[in-house]
């Protein structure tokens, strides 16, 4: 297996994520429980602002959600008022067009291009030095977004993002 169809199975399991999301547009503000948590509002607009962010690195240039860093970004804590928020839907929207970007720009450099250093890096942080290690990075983080949103859905009453058929149970 080459290192671009690893990053690819990577980034495909967790644009799963962005029809969990999806789903979630009725009941967009909902916790998890009642000692807090992200609801499916944080989560989709925190991964939009990180997919930005892995636009900056690879291009250069601001975050395309850079306005939406004081909501989304590190250290930001989820509220409960959704007139804070720009609606759900255009914010899963974002996060689908920004990882639509990435699959893209993939498909664009190929193989040999997982070795490019990127543009820029996160202050502080390493590990984001190429192409290649920056995508695998942020599709790794989504797929642990995944976890609360699984959490966020089972509170909504909605099924699990993973039911096994008889068959594979019996495996």
């Amino acid at each position: 297996m080459k290192a671009l169809d690893a990053i690819k199975i990577a980034l495909k399991f967790s644009d799963m994520s962005i029809t969990h999301l999806s789903s979630m547009k009725d009941a967009p503000l909902l916790r998890p429980g009642p000692w807090g948590g992200n609801h499916a509002m944080w989560i989709a607009g925190h991964l939009a602002v990180v997919e930005g962010r892995l636009q900056q690195m690879l291009h250069g240039g601001r975050n395309p959600v850079h306005e939406w860093k004081p909501l989304f970004d590190w250290g930001s804590e989820p509220v409960d008022d959704p007139a804070v928020y720009p609606p759900f839907e255009e914010v899963v929207g974002k996060f689908k067009e920004l990882r639509g970007q990435t699959h893209a720009f993939l498909d664009e450099v190929g193989e040999a291009g997982l070795d490019r250093p990127t543009k820029c890096q996160p202050p502080g942080f390493s590990g984001f030095e190429t192409v290649g290690k920056a995508v695998m990075i942020i599709a790794g983080h989504a797929i642990g977004h995944m976890g609360g949103l699984t959490v966020v859905r089972a509170a909504s009453g909605k099924q699990r993002l993973f039911v096994p058929s008889e068959e594979l149970r019996a495996f």
